[in-house]
């Protein structure tokens, strides 16, 4: 019923954003730069209302060029390999010199990949950047089966095999676990596709370090809790009609409370922007929030074993995690240089969780092992923003260089 009902909520309010966004349409035609109060507050109000909701489309990366040296190379999109619930995803550039193959493992936590844009974009003018384009569960037939915790590791091997030997891998929060996992089992297997590095960037390794909120919370009830709670069954509207899913406006629900008066305060500078014509400051967070809005179901099956086996059992750092019956053995890897970058405010996964793997990664010496704390940064600074583009990358791209 939780899918029904939120899909109910949202064809009731459809009406009103309706008559909003004509509404608005309206205004606009009579012209709000004459500074009649009314009509600005009017229109403010309207687009705040029109904006109102989620979407559950993915957005665009948006980057249409790079500046390689000192030329601007055109960027275009080139799936490499598509899976059923994820697509490799290429951007393409036509450079004269071969570049690093990386790899960009994104979280598949409610957002799309898209929520990276920032971190594609400041790698793509040294290397030769891929990423795991997740799809939305909700748009899957039954017809292509469950997707676990062992299928997320699949893809990382499967799409690692792609890229083909000497490629380097960065995960970005959650898939952490499930990329080092990967290297590991490729390791053990002697692939020789496993990456030359690999960085992990905030993923709860450990989550028995320091908890946080969000730790306390998915170790707060038992798996069945979850389960009974916060699954639903997709509405027969969508492709994936009848497929047990997390529903990505559940997981956006929950980020949010978490800073509640962040977001409401956000909102109304969002309208005193516009009601006061700052169409440029407006736009920074409107920006931000269609992005924030966009939210994916996550396959049930995934869900609830990264909580069980991640949060709950803490498997991996334990030496309990299996792939496929087979235990993950870490200490298989030994030819795959290692980065770990947290933030010093990262109230999502916090310091020492991801360093965690420094510990487990017994197979490998220590020169080829290295961390970073950035000063200054919650979560998203990790991987986007100013600090990531002038003091974690420069990192990220030293450890690719000297392992390439």
């Amino acid at each position: 019923m939780l899918y029904l009902a939120y899909q109910a909520h949202s064809d009731m309010v459809e009406p009103a954003k309706s008559i909003a966004r004509s509404s608005l349409a309206m205004l606009g035609a009579l012209g709000t730069q004459n500074n009649v109060p009314l009509i600005r507050n009017l229109s403010a109000a309207y687009e705040l209302l029109a904006r109102a909701g989620l979407t559950h489309a993915r957005p665009e990366y948006g980057i249409p060029a790079v500046m390689v040296g000192d030329r601007e190379v055109e960027v275009t999109e080139e799936p490499v390999l598509t899976l059923p619930f994820g697509t490799l995803l290429r951007f393409k550039k036509d450079v004269d010199v071969e570049q690093p193959r990386v790899l960009v493992v994104a979280p598949l936590s409610g957002h799309f990949a898209t929520l990276l844009r920032n971190t594609v974009r400041t790698l793509l003018p040294d290397h030769d950047v891929y990423i795991t384009d997740w799809h939305n569960a909700r748009d899957v037939s039954m017809e292509a089966g469950a997707f676990g915790f062992d299928d997320y590791v699949a893809y990382v091997i499967r799409f690692l095999e792609k890229l083909g030997p000497g490629a380097h891998l960065v995960a970005v929060c959650q898939p952490c676990v499930q990329a080092l996992a990967a290297v590991a089992v490729m390791a053990a297997d002697g692939n020789a596709a496993q990456p030359s590095s690999m960085t992990l960037m905030a993923g709860p390794i450990d989550t028995r370090v320091n908890p946080t909120k969000v730790n306390r919370l998915a170790t707060s009830k038992p798996i069945g809790w979850f389960e009974r709670n916060l699954i639903a069954r997709v509405p027969w509207k969508y492709p994936g009609a009848r497929r047990m899913v997390y529903p990505g406006f559940v997981q956006l629900t929950a980020f949010v409370s978490m800073n509640i008066n962040r977001h409401y305060n956000a909102h109304q500078e969002l309208y005193e922007h516009l009601r006061n014509g700052d169409h440029e400051k407006a736009q920074v967070i409107k920006t931000f929030y269609d992005e924030y809005f966009a939210v994916l179901d996550l396959a049930a099956e995934f869900y609830l074993e990264t909580v069980s086996w991640v949060f709950q059992e803490a498997r991996l750092p334990k030496g309990e995690l299996t792939y496929k019956g087979q235990p993950v053995e870490l200490k298989a890897i030994r030819k795959t240089a290692l980065l770990t970058v947290e933030g010093e405010r990262d109230d999502i996964c916090a310091l020492g969780q991801t360093a965690a793997a420094h510990d487990l990664c017994t197979g490998l010496r220590p020169h080829m092992k290295r961390h970073h704390m950035q000063v200054g940064v919650g979560h998203y600074g990790v991987f986007s923003g100013r600090k990531w583009d002038g003091q974690i990358y420069p990192l990220v791209r030293n450890l690719i260089l000297a392992s390439d």
